[in-house]
């Protein structure tokens, strides 16, 4: 039993970069610009919508099928398990900071978002920085490809088909050509029309407006 778990680690990338540069967009809002902090925000909860989505994949579909398999390594598993309670803790006050922000574009409202963002970042990169020392090797070992593919199969089916597109575009952001080609061979042949025509061009509209 061996699956290939390189997908996870380009998500992971994308998350990296994402909590990176949602903290720099937010530093970088004029207070009082409304305007800029809805962008902003809502970018955020595209953001925190698919990192829900993923942990809760692993939550409900690969911690518990690696529980039953392993046995020294049963602490790593359970380590991930604390680790995302640590992340959603992070997420729940932001749930918080943001809509306090957006509302007013305050100075003050604003400092206290970056300093929230980046305590979930430095939280979050603890975890995937173990997650792919320890867990991917262990997952690789004891879990099926269909277990392994039922994770993307739980984002899809739980996220808006549009936000699934700007989801999709941030994974394929910075894939090289090999990277692509994994992802986009995991996609039905209409989806992957469907991405080209309508995902493409709207994920990079999607950049320019929150980048800038």
């Amino acid at each position: 039993m061996s699956v290939n778990t390189q997908d996870m680690k380009i998500v992971h990338r994308v998350l990296r970069r994402e909590s990176r540069l949602l903290v720099e967009l937010v530093a970088a809002v004029a207070p009082g610009d409304t305007a800029r902090a809805k962008v902003t925000a809502d970018h955020f909860r595209v953001y925190r919508l698919g990192l829900h989505h993923h942990h809760e994949g692993e939550d409900e579909l690969l911690w518990p099928p690696l529980l039953s398999r392993v046995d020294l390594e049963a602490d790593i598993v359970l380590r991930m398990k604390a680790q995302h309670e640590r992340v959603a803790a992070t997420l729940t006050r932001l749930d918080t900071a943001v809509p306090g922000w957006e509302a007013t574009a305050g100075a003050d409202e604003r400092d206290a978002l970056v300093a929230a963002l980046s305590e979930h970042r430095a939280v979050l990169l603890e975890h995937l920085d173990d997650e792919e020392a320890t867990l991917l090797p262990l997952a690789a070992e004891h879990i099926t490809e269909q277990e392994w593919a039922s994770l993307g199969d739980h984002l899809v089916n739980n996220t808006p088909k549009l936000t699934l597109l700007t989801l999709f575009g941030a994974v394929l952001e910075d894939a090289d050509p090999a990277e692509r080609a994994l992802v986009l061979r995991g996609l039905p042949a209409p989806a992957r029309v469907i991405w080209h025509l309508i995902g493409r061009p709207r994920y990079a509209r999607h950049i320019r407006r929150v980048r800038g």
